[in-house]
């Protein structure tokens, strides 16, 4: 693997699980020391980055992961809610059934553990959610299609984790993704589209309200020294 690519991977990872938070620096000197690369590559990866809206140059020389505030989110989905919608239309009347009956049995599977253990699972739901998404990528075989759904579900992970400490919501989606496959398997288009609708219209919800209480539990001071008390006023 190139030089670039590795450095790329890497940070998109870091930035993705939260490692590197929003408003961190990415110096070019620091980053390509940590990271065993020189600074073209790393150069040529906080670019990539920043082509993807993960990252932003402030200035010339200072370059720092995107923010992601409760307006990023709504846009974001506004963008999914379009993309995703005209993806499985198109994937139910050219999908393979097999493939999407096989994916809403493990979805099914899945949600049978209740919320604790689908949040204990959480890791091999989100990778049935990509296998998903690459059924329907491959389903659909529009390579500009494919390549704008990628983009969003960049940053969607990065949005995802916020849900990874809300039991409920997880296993709610993990039966919504199972309907969106059974609506698949049946070559149901507009099932599945009003499945899509349901799913991202919750998961937008949840996002919003896990963005508000990120908002909240950072912007809470820390107490104050007590101050020494004010002597009485008027004589001794």
């Amino acid at each position: 693997m190139r030089q670039s690519e590795r450095a790329y991977a890497t940070l998109l990872d870091e930035i993705q699980r939260g490692v590197l938070p929003p408003g961190a620096v990415l110096g070019e000197v620091e980053q390509a020391a940590r990271l065993g690369v020189s600074r073209t590559p790393l150069r040529e990866a906080l670019g990539r980055l920043a082509a993807v809206g993960l990252a932003v140059q402030q200035s010339p020389r200072v370059t720092v992961v995107a923010d992601i505030d409760a307006d990023d989110i709504r846009q974001l989905f506004e963008v999914r809610a379009m993309l995703e919608a005209g993806a499985v239309r198109l994937a139910a009347v050219r999908g393979d059934t097999a493939v999407f009956t096989r994916l809403a049995e493990e979805f099914t599977a899945i949600g049978r553990r209740g919320p604790e253990a689908a949040t204990d699972a959480s890791d091999d739901y989100y990778d049935l959610i990509a296998r998903l998404d690459a059924a329907i990528d491959a389903a659909v075989d529009n390579d500009h299609l494919a390549q704008a759904l990628a983009t969003v579900r960049t940053h969607l992970v990065r949005v995802r984790r916020l849900a990874r400490d809300k039991p409920e919501r997880l296993a709610a989606s993990v039966g919504e993704h199972r309907l969106i496959a059974v609506a698949l398997a049946a070559r149901d288009g507009e099932l599945a589209t009003h499945a899509t609708h349901v799913h991202l219209h919750n998961a937008l919800h949840s996002a919003l309200e896990s963005a508000l209480d990120s908002a909240l539990d950072s912007a809470v001071p820390s107490a104050p020294a007590s101050a020494p008390e004010s002597p009485p006023r008027g004589n001794p």
